[in-house]
């Protein structure tokens, strides 16, 4: 039928593959009207005006639902729910870079960059499946913005020999908390890890804690120190199946930052305990892909960060160079030369030199 006028707007009717497309352009205006009438004709023919017409149809709490009954991590959910009050109500058609962009700066305005970061990433980590596996879009909004925010907020905290003393000496009230912080301090687990910890996760025979369900949603194997092993092994079991530590996240917060203020010690948190972990290896010379493993991190690059803790293990490595020298006698050499031809330096002639370099 094509382009016509109803009252005073002009509609468009199409049949594309025996379906019908009969909308209004919007406008009174002739000129506009056909404009409009070929652009909607060439998205048809290119596929795009069908994508359009769904994303006007889906909305953003649709797609939250489905990616969480499907590909659910630790966080999602509560990151997710951070998310809602934003963009609930949207259809995906509407969440364009622009609108990101304002959810973005109206978020660094109360929380860090790395918790935005966060945020964005199980927004594009959505878009991306909506995409790849359910054919909703084909374009990710999020992804042409750039919010990676580097090293600015990440923490350099650990525990000196004097500070992991005095916490665990106040470590005595609840019972549990003094077991938590061995594990935490000589298995590098988070939090949530250690609280999901359950006995059939814990070998003794082996001599391994297997972290189940991890913040990147794979599963790693952490060898037990005579320490972690002697400290789960004094812990009565109730049930195979039960949590080692069955409390909750509230309860354990509460409990840690009761013990940090009795201890004294400032500006500490429980995640802290993870980067003590980390900096005891690296400070005793264990490689950094080693550390890597254990502390089940994706690349190398974020566990680089503890690399300069410890910049005394590298020493090792330069001082193979005496022995090289030492074999083709360069010493000798050098010294030789400069015993032929000391460095003489005329003391008027250098102070004036010095005199005119300032």
């Amino acid at each position: 039928m094509g382009l016509y006028r109803r009252d005073k707007t002009y509609w468009f009717s199409i049949t594309y593959r025996g379906q019908r497309i009969q909308e209004s352009t919007g406008t009174d205006n002739r000129k506009l009207a056909e404009k409009i009438y070929a652009k909607t004709l060439m998205d048809i023919v290119e596929g795009r005006f069908f994508e359009s017409s769904k994303l006007k149809q889906i909305t953003f709490d649709q797609m939250v639902e489905k990616y969480l009954e499907q590909y659910e991590k630790q966080r999602d959910a509560r990151t997710a729910k951070t998310l809602k009050p934003f963009f609930s109500g949207l259809t995906l058609s509407q969440i364009s870079p622009k609108v990101i962009g304002e959810y973005r700066r109206k978020r660094l305005e109360k929380v860090k960059p790395a918790t935005v970061y966060q945020e964005l990433a199980l927004m594009r980590r959505m878009f991306n499946v909506a995409i790849k596996e359910w054919e909703w879009l084909n374009h990710n909004p999020v992804s042409k913005l750039s919010f990676s925010v580097g090293n600015r907020n990440a923490r350099d905290r650990w525990l000196s020999d004097e500070e992991e003393k005095k916490l665990v000496e106040a470590a005595t009230n609840p019972w549990w908390l003094r077991n938590c912080l061995v594990v935490a301090m000589h298995t590098g687990m988070r939090r949530g890890e250690i609280l999901n910890l359950k006995w059939q996760d814990v070998s003794f025979d082996r001599k391994t804690v297997a972290v189940v369900k991890s913040k990147n949603g794979e599963k790693r194997t952490i060898p037990m120190s005579k320490t972690v092993f002697d400290t789960l092994n004094s812990i009565k079991v109730k049930h195979i199946s039960g949590g080692i530590f069955p409390i909750s996240g509230w309860s354990l917060r509460q409990a840690f930052d009761n013990t940090v203020e009795k201890a004294g010690i400032e500006n500490f948190r429980f995640h802290d305990l993870r980067h003590t972990f980390a900096t005891r290896l690296v400070q005793n010379g264990v490689g950094i892909y080693k550390v890597k493993e254990l502390l089940g991190h994706k690349t190398i690059l974020i566990t680089m960060r503890y690399a300069h803790h410890y910049p005394e293990s590298l020493r090792s490595s330069v001082e193979l160079l005496d022995i090289c020298y030492k074999s083709a006698t360069i010493l000798d050499k050098i010294d030789k030369v400069n015993a032929e031809k000391p460095l003489r330096i005329n003391v008027p002639e250098w102070r004036n030199w010095q005199t005119q370099g300032t």
